[in-house]
């Protein structure tokens, strides 16, 4: 067996292994990489790439087809097979970025192994075995199986597999009501499938309920059927497909379809890393860490990404990989729990946030929680292009600090990001009132809410008074 001596050791090729190995390596280090799978990990084969290039396919389609609206009439005739080629010549387009030709090209020695820990500082592949000062384990998430019976039994589809697909499904029943069973599903509708999305608590549960409700109502519009407070108890085989015996509000449903989707959460990929050997204490949520993204019971190593159990997004990957250089490489002291991470669910409209949402404010602050809104419907560019879905909501404390802010509408991914910028870098309110939005643009709906703020100061009484007094003055 080889051994091989490394400053850094990346257990894992998907966002946060990539960019902790690059960045290291071209600050000059030693860097073994670690892959089992494909470079580029489930963001770039599976998740976002994939998922975004349907939706893109999905929107052409649903535009077309209710463009009456501004006088332009369309019968958009969908071939499934071509959309599916314009899935994979994105996902094609972009691998030579995380291809394993480029990683060796910055000096990265790419391993394309499984890899488990032999000891504090040593993981072993096939054929080769690595001793590292720093291990940084990037090993990513998998969809979760729901425990229900007949499930195991039945042919069904993830977001790993679902991209494979070279026709429509008839009826898809999807197991999941969050981002990517919502998202796919309300792609899947009006790319021509029948739409079932089963869930067994609340529809897109962790965001901002009122914001919710207006992606809620377009998804219905569409044609999906959604299922809340409802639960699985046995799925079948029927020689067409599959059938689901559901309970929801005390009454028993029988729902069939041709494909069966399980989004239905995540489970972080643990149990091949021995990590026991090195010391490594875990839960059912990934590696336990400090707010280093050092294992509490390792100081030589780390955990980025879906693994670290710090929110599945591949944003927060790339960031998290940024602070492990920072503090693996050069010492510097890093908050994790410190990093404002911005959501998005790429529905149409879209659902943005970041920071607390309503509800979490109330409950961590009190009735002292504001909230400001402010509607699509008032903003030009929405009017002019037919489109007033949604709007954006600030949620302040009762100083007026800014605790999170909301925006459902189209590109509501884009338009959260000045928000960003004002938690993160500490801005206030007011700042976003100065800023001089183009016109006509959605944008201006950020300049618009954060007036709203302002408003009822001032045109106040007390306000008016004080215009009549200064008046004689200038």
């Amino acid at each position: 067996m080889k051994h091989l001596h490394a400053d850094l050791a990346v257990i894992g090729a998907g966002s946060g292994g990539l960019s902790v190995a690059s960045g290291a390596a071209q600050l000059g280090l030693r860097v073994v990489l670690f892959e089992r799978g494909e470079m580029g990990g489930d963001c770039l084969n599976f998740g976002c790439v994939p998922s975004k290039a349907l939706i893109s396919a999905a929107k052409a389609a649903h535009d077309a087809a209710t463009s009456a609206a501004i006088g332009v009439d369309a019968r958009p005739q969908v071939d499934f097979s071509r959309v599916m080629d314009h899935v994979h010549a994105v996902i094609a387009g972009i691998a030579p970025h995380d291809s394993q030709e480029r990683f060796e090209g910055l000096g990265v020695v790419v391993i394309r192994q499984s890899a488990a820990f032999v000891g504090p500082r040593t993981v072993e592949g096939d054929d080769v075995r690595v001793t590292a000062r720093k291990i940084v384990v990037a090993t990513g998430s998998r969809p979760r199986a729901p425990s229900i019976e007949g499930l195991d039994n039945v042919p069904y589809l993830t977001n790993e597999t679902v991209f494979s697909l070279t026709a429509a499904p008839r009826r898809l029943v999807i197991l999941g009501a969050g981002p990517i069973g919502l998202e796919l599903g309300q792609a899947f509708r009006r790319l021509g499938s029948e739409v079932v999305v089963i869930e067994q608590g609340q529809a897109l549960m962790r965001e901002d309920r009122e914001m919710a409700a207006d992606v809620l109502d377009q998804i219905a519009r569409d044609g999906v059927e959604v299922l809340e407070g409802a639960a699985v108890s046995r799925i079948g085989r029927r020689p067409d497909g599959v059938e689901l015996s559901v309970t929801q509000n005390g009454r028993q449903i029988e729902i069939e379809g041709s494909h069966l989707l399980v989004a239905a959460g995540r489970a972080p990929n643990l149990e091949d890393l021995n990590l026991e050997a090195a010391g490594v204490r875990f839960d059912a949520r990934g590696i336990v860490t400090d707010r280093r993204l050092r294992s509490v019971s390792n100081r030589a190593v780390f955990a980025v990404g879906d693994v670290a159990g710090r929110g599945a997004f591949t944003h927060v990957a790339g960031a998290q990989a940024s602070l492990v250089i920072r503090k693996a490489l050069f010492a510097q002291p890093i908050d994790a729990d410190a990093l404002i991470a911005p959501r998005v669910t790429y529905t149409d409209p879209e659902i943005a946030g970041v920071g607390l949402t309503e509800g979490e404010a109330i409950e961590r602050h009190g009735e002292g929680v504001r909230i400001v809104r402010s509607r699509f419907a008032d903003n030009d560019r929405a009017r002019a292009e037919a489109d007033t879905r949604g709007g954006a909501k600030l949620i302040l404390d009762r100083r007026g600090r800014l605790l999170g802010a909301s925006i459902v509408g189209r590109q509501a991914g884009d338009l959260i990001q000045p928000w960003v910028l004002a938690m993160t870098a500490g801005l206030k309110v007011r700042d976003m009132t100065a800023v001089v939005a183009p016109y006509p643009t959605r944008g201006e709906i950020n300049k618009r809410v954060a007036g709203e703020v302002f408003t009822p100061l001032l045109f106040s009484k007390a306000t008016r008074r004080l215009v009549r007094i200064l008046k004689h003055l200038g």
